[in-house]
């Protein structure tokens, strides 16, 4: 896998190299856009939930730089495309659906010495207590699917990162480059193969598609979120931007081979996938993961989360190695596009040279730096099932939208440290539902 992947980086670097990015997409969206009159180029086809101009401002940018576009790369490079997964490409997260799964089949196994310490090392004493206590460590895997307390224990942990008592769960991490609760799943499928995993996220996807919009399901004693549907119109951009001779890439903060088995359907391969890797020993996972950057595997301080996106993308994408691979790249090594709808994002889409699609969930620093739209390549879009209604306060832009490295809040900045004022929202929706049941 990993020589494939540079393989992608190097053309995906060749791609963009000398194309004269800022220069031309400006030209484009600034003058009357005339397509190209090849015969095959590719065409989205859904109209239907897209948000004034950016179903247009897509193809333009497709036009552009795809195979019938001026700005197209001969020799088989391919301009990079890089989307976020969950409420991104699908409504819902698959990383909980798979979480509710396994507890519901009893598939997370006893910690090594029955010690929960050994899951994360960011989990807080009064939570290992708390999990030692819930869950006793009689038998290799633990009984989630009767054990009510056992489970209740555990989702309060990775849902709302505190013990059932209210007290917190993890601390001590870097708020810009991990979210324990996300690294958690990932850590708790340590003693079973990735094969075994990717089992169990197939079953969870066939439920979790299968029940109708709005569905919910029992976990321990508690209702969850019981449905997952994919977007029609990231389908269709998916395959259109990959008709166009786009290297279309996801990048995930749910385990990889979870987001590998959801990705098959809108077609991305696990080549074209990042995910949270484990560490592997003897064919099995383990509880620590690999690490990018300066971080290194087993270190656990980084996963696919905002900075870390970053990190993951430029190093098996763009083919960026060691520290570098945590800086921000000139833009000739940079993805043309990203899409996203969340703070978790916001790293990658700011290094998109062309444009940025984010799907509007009323995340305070990825809407403040959307809305203010400094250089014109901010796309944003109501949700396209349930979307928001509006927020009726501005965004706290100039006091507290930006999460800091310690979790603390302060004021959004741009890239010269000036502030961005608070914004308000301006592009929501009337709530839809979708059709049926999906593939």
């Amino acid at each position: 896998m990993n020589l494939k992947r540079r393989c992608t980086a190097a053309a995906a670097v060749l791609a963009v190299a000398g194309a004269g990015l800022l220069g031309v997409q400006a030209t484009a969206e600034a003058t009357q856009h005339a397509r190209p009159k090849a015969a095959k180029c590719p065409t989205l086809t859904v109209s239907e939930g897209w948000y004034g101009k950016n179903r247009a401002r897509l193809q333009r940018m497709i036009d552009t730089y795809g195979q019938c576009g001026p700005q197209r790369h001969k020799g088989g490079a391919k301009p990079v495309a890089t989307f976020d997964w969950d409420n991104t490409v699908i409504k819902n997260d698959i990383g909980d659906a798979t979480m509710f799964w396994l507890l519901r089949n009893g598939k997370i196994r006893t910690p090594e010495h029955g010690d929960w310490h050994t899951t994360s090392r960011y989990l807080t004493d009064t939570a290992a207590t708390a999990l030692a206590k819930a869950c006793p460590a009689t038998r290799a895997t633990l009984p989630t699917q009767r054990d009510t307390a056992c489970a209740d224990e555990i989702l309060s942990v990775y849902t709302e990162g505190t013990t059932t008592s209210g007290k917190a769960a993890f601390a001590g991490f870097d708020h810009r480059r991990m979210e324990p609760q996300y690294a958690w799943l990932a850590q708790l499928t340590r003693g079973w193969s990735t094969r075994e995993v990717k089992q169990f996220a197939a079953a969870a996807r066939k439920e979790n598609l299968a029940a109708p919009v709005g569905a919910e399901q029992k976990v321990g004693s508690h209702k969850v979120t019981g449905w997952v549907r994919y977007y029609d119109q990231q389908r269709d951009l998916i395959r259109t931007l990959k008709k166009a001779g786009f290297a279309v890439h996801v990048v995930s903060a749910s385990p990889e081979p979870v987001a590998e088995v959801w990705g098959q359907a809108v077609g991305i391969d696990a080549r074209h996938t990042l995910g949270i890797r484990n560490v592997t020993a003897r064919g099995k996972l383990t509880a620590h993961l690999k690490g990018c950057g300066t971080v290194r595997d087993g270190d656990d301080s980084m996963i696919t989360y905002i900075d870390g996106k970053r990190c993951w993308i430029n190093k098996e994408i763009l083919g960026v190695r060691g520290a570098a691979a945590e800086k921000v790249q000139p833009a000739a090594r940079r993805q043309v596009f990203a899409a996203g709808d969340s703070d978790t994002d916001i790293s990658f889409l700011r290094d998109a040279t062309a444009l940025r699609l984010v799907l509007n969930r009323n995340k305070n620093e990825l809407m403040c730096r959307a809305y203010e739209n400094g250089d014109g390549r901010w796309l944003v879009n109501p949700m396209f099932i349930e979307p928001k209604g509006r927020k009726a306060d501005p965004y706290p832009c100039a006091s507290t939208g930006y999460t800091e490295r310690d979790g603390g809040q302060g004021p959004v900045r741009r890239t010269d440290g000036s502030v961005i004022p608070d914004q308000r929202d301006t592009v929501f929706g009337a709530s839809t539902a979708s059709s049926g049941p999906q593939d």
